[in-house]
């Protein structure tokens, strides 16, 4: 294989640091056994950035924690294979051996911080812990340490956030503790398992920007993980592209992305979403309107409770949405995206006017806005959390009919499911299934299925494709299209992934801390942003590398 090709300097004659060789993973369960990781082989020399893709469930994780032994064993076990870590086999070496490299030698950075942090201990704590178990170093020196940490991966005022809780901190925040914990004890191998993908495009450059400026201060060597190519093509010197447990293409970089050899690079190079959205209808009906809405949450302080100050959340924002069209809400997380939505469905408490169909909702009580539900629909961001796992699909998508469709028979019913469900791409006899029994994919198709079903006029998509590979984005962005052009949908789609925004919207909300920031037609918007901070999102989407110097700090 080849060496760095960013970095000259990079000793490719020497011994890699990291060699997996010929690895297999199977998982056990009962009688049965299942191979995750099928014969792969790949180096990592000292100083260099290898990059494992592939979609979810091609095996990328399970072979990334088989070099720290991770798995749950002996339900995982390795029927084959090495991983030599400076000449030492990893996997035979005894739990102390193994403990000292953990955390010391070889660090590791997971995708979703909220979860890999402890809930109940302050960042000071967590990252301390560190230091006293591999350095047995005194407190006092400890805390010099985390604040040099904290100062070193752009925690701002980090003395501040010693007694900060990880529910404290936000998105980016949480992963710059997460690296800082991973710096600790100058680790010679980063393992970084998808740590942008939940965060937004400018604080996912600004993570991208720090981990390759201290990976060349401390001169360490990373796994990259991820199945954002776009991320690998700036960052990473050699890429290993994995599908079903295999690695069926490797080499450098710039190679692979010029030159793929293999039907699925080629086919994961080309998943980005695509096409244009529904061609602007003026005379269309007009669906939502709403003008200077605002949603203030109230700050209480003192032993009374007495408000001292408002969160504005959404402030005096108005807008207009035409049946057939779509409206993209773009910005970063805390910006309002949401709770606009949630303002306009009438889920949450708002003031201004907001009119759908040209009824005045915002004169309505929740309760008289029963009768309007099922033709405003919602589908949300992350799938699974969103369907029940006790009920069956059939249940799942059903259950609006049963409450604003009483007068259908069970059989009707039933046929409506099955219509719904073959509408967006599912066979119809699944339905019987539980969620757990699909990939990602499905069941946010599932999630689509479950709102078009009650034929709703206007549906509000919360990032209904930011939980997904690159190639069921373009699938999921595909079916929504279709289906708006079948029924004449009124989509609000938010979103901060501008990419799926640009092949889905005909207008454009660009939204900070409640307010807008710009507003108008996705050409207007996309082609010639007018304010630093539109630019800013548009280079982070767009262009990381030119993101990295005028990317938002948060």
């Amino acid at each position: 294989m080849s060496g760095r090709i960013n970095d000259p300097k990079a000793d490719n004659g020497a011994e890699p640091l990291l060699s997996v060789q010929d690895l297999s993973v199977a998982f056990h369960q009962g009688g049965n056994s299942q191979t995750a990781v099928d014969h792969i082989s790949f180096d990592i020399r000292r100083g260099e950035t290898v990059a494992l893709v592939g979609e979810s469930g091609s095996g990328k994780s399970v072979s990334a924690l088989s070099v720290l032994r991770l798995l749950p064993y002996p339900a995982a076990s390795h029927p084959s294979g090495k991983v030599l870590f400076k000449g030492r086999d990893l996997l035979s070496a005894p739990e102390p051996e193994i403990r000292e490299v953990r955390g010391n030698d070889i660090t590791m950075i997971f995708q979703e911080p909220m979860t890999s942090l402890n809930p109940l201990q302050t960042v000071e704590k967590q990252i301390s812990e560190i230091l006293h178990l591999h350095q047995q170093i005194r407190p006092d020196e400890a805390q010099r340490q985390v604040l040099e940490l904290l100062e070193q991966v752009g925690i701002r005022e980090p003395r501040k956030r010693l007694a900060s809780y990880p529910h404290q901190l936000s998105g980016g925040q949480r992963q710059r503790v997460m690296i800082a914990m991973a710096l600790a004890n100058r680790p010679e191998l980063l393992i970084a398992d998808e740590p942008t993908t939940a965060l937004d495009v400018t604080v996912q450059a600004q993570i991208l920007e720090l981990l390759r400026d201290l990976k060349t201060e401390h001169g360490m060597a990373m796994l990259f993980i991820t199945h954002d190519l776009g991320i690998v093509r700036k960052f990473a010197d050699r890429v290993c592209v994995m599908t079903e447990g295999k690695i069926v293409e490797t080499g450098p970089t710039a190679e692979i992305f010029a030159n793929p050899r293999h039907a699925y690079t080629k086919h994961l190079l080309a998943a980005e979403p695509k096409g244009e959205p529904p061609r602007r209808n003026h005379a269309a009906a007009e669906v939502i309107r709403a003008r200077d809405i605002k949603v203030w949450f109230p700050v209480k302080q003192g032993f009374l409770r007495r408000t001292v100050d408002h969160i504005k959340a959404v402030d005096g924002l108005s807008l207009s949405l035409k049946s057939g069209q779509t409206l993209g809400v773009v910005g970063e997380s805390g910006s309002g995206k949401t709770t606009l939505g949630l303002a306009l469905m009438r889920l949450i408490r708002s003031e201004g006017e907001i009119y759908f169909n040209k009824l005045p909702l915002h004169e309505r009580s929740f309760k008289q806005m029963r009768s309007l539900r099922s033709s405003m629909q919602v589908v949300f961001q992350d799938p699974f959390g969103s369907l029940s796992p006790r009920m069956s699909i059939a249940d799942i998508v059903g259950e609006g009919l049963a409450i604003h469709a009483r007068d259908l028979s069970a059989q009707e019913r039933d046929r409506r499911v099955a219509a719904a469900l073959e509408e967006v791409g599912l066979d119809a006899s699944t339905r019987w299934r539980y969620p757990h029994e699909f990939s990602g994919g499905q069941r946010q198709r599932i999630a689509i299925a479950r709102a078009m079903v009650l034929k709703p006029r206007f549906v509000m998509l919360d990032e209904p494709t930011s939980a997904l590979d690159m190639s069921v984005q373009a699938q999921v962005v595909d079916l929504l299209r279709d289906l708006q052009r079948r029924h004449d949908l009124a989509y609000l789609f938010i979103s901060h992934d501008l990419k799926v925004v640009r092949a889905l919207a005909n207008d454009v909300i660009v939204m900070r801390a409640g307010k807008v920031v710009e507003q108008g037609t996705a050409d207007q918007i996309f082609d010639h942003p007018t304010t630093d901070y539109t630019k800013a999102l548009m280079a982070a989407a767009f262009n990381l590398e030119a993101a990295a110097g005028g990317a938002v700090s948060e």
